[in-house]
């Protein structure tokens, strides 16, 4: 599993969230999701960041689950068209994560 593209990028992604789900991170300008808004009231920074943090472990665990089930094996050109799903499944749960954080920060 971790000779996958993204393995090791996902599974950080995925590990950094934990402490911004349980609200162990205070505010901070190097760590989470760091806004005018979110570093102006403790509140809404641990509001954002409980937020944000799921969605991106979520967005990792998609990754994972299509690494696990369609590894990268077999001939070079299957493998690049499989490498562009392995991009795929990285890389767009990360923006769709961005853009429900986005939403979500102006609605607070």
């Amino acid at each position: 599993m971790t000779n996958q593209p993204f393995f090791i990028p996902a599974a950080l992604i995925g590990l950094m969230s934990i402490p911004l789900i349980l609200a162990l991170v205070p505010k901070n300008r190097f760590f989470g999701i760091r806004t005018a808004g979110t570093l102006s009231d403790d509140k809404v920074w641990y509001r954002a960041n409980r937020f944000g943090g799921l969605l991106f472990l979520v967005s990792s665990v998609v990754y994972l689950v299509f690494a696990s089930m369609y590894p990268m094996t077999g001939s070079r050109d299957a493998r690049f068209s499989l490498w562009l799903g392995h991009l795929f499944f990285f890389a767009a749960p990360l923006f769709a994560s961005v853009l429900c954080v986005m939403g979500f920060l102006r609605r607070l």
